[in-house]
């Protein structure tokens, strides 16, 4: 079946998450003086962070960390990870992060030149696990918005990536068919194990060139490459 609906992954697929992620950790770093506290430089703030955060979001993914209460956990935990112990500070700090962050635009290499070149001839989509409030700012401020005809967030379906469930309501908000769907995405773990989960075909967005065993209808290493795919 001609594929005629695109949904993509956001953060690390389009939206370059790890460079603004890192601008705004390090504008954080200095905004509450945590070199005063004992926290030497920013690097070493934010390297402490990363693990933590990526823990802390496998904790929400599988439901066992509220929403609420990890934008504070792991700042939290990054703070006494050096000895800080400030629960109003983690707190400051969490809703500084989550309503600045999602203002910083830069984009990964390439994204408008493969929606410009997309968008008349498929529909697209996205599909994401990041908060409704902050991705919704991320499209409109770095101008990805008016190229997606559907954002189903994970707070919407009530699921999240790899649940079936998000993919189920995607497409049916979108009236798309699994057959004639492609999700686009950078993480093996949500995005194509999630695609796999309801047979639809995935294109995996691999710049690291990470080793793996999954069975993924097409792999790029830059998003340039999808045209030659789709188009």
């Amino acid at each position: 079946m001609k594929i005629e609906h695109l949904f993509f992954d956001l953060d690390r697929t389009l939206w370059d998450f790890e460079t603004n992620s890192y601008e705004e950790l390090t504008n954080l770093y200095h905004v509450h003086s945590l070199h005063q506290l004992g926290i030497s430089l920013p690097d070493e703030f934010i390297k402490v962070y990363k693990k933590i955060n990526e823990s802390c979001w496998k904790k929400y993914r599988l439901n066992q960390l509220s929403k609420e209460k990890l934008r504070s956990e792991r700042f939290l935990l990054t703070l006494e990870y050096f000895g800080i112990i400030n629960h109003k500070l983690a707190i400051k700090i969490g809703n500084d992060y989550v309503n600045n962050s999602p203002f910083r635009t830069k984009l990964i290499p390439f994204t408008i030149e493969l929606l410009n070149a997309l968008k008349d001839h498929f529909q697209l989509h996205i599909i994401t696990n990041g908060f409704e409030e902050v991705q919704h700012i991320k499209l409109r401020e770095s101008g990805l918005n008016h190229y997606f005809n559907k954002v189903i967030t994970s707070e919407m379906a009530g699921a999240k990536k790899p649940d079936p469930s998000i993919f189920d309501y995607a497409l049916k908000l979108s009236g798309a068919l699994v057959e004639n769907s492609v999700m686009i995405g950078d993480d093996l773990n949500t995005d194509i194990n999630g695609a796999i989960k309801v047979n639809m075909k995935s294109i995996y967005y691999n710049p690291h060139q990470k080793v793996h065993d999954f069975n993924i209808w097409k792999e790029v290493q830059n998003l340039n490459e999808i045209k030659k795919i789709l188009l």
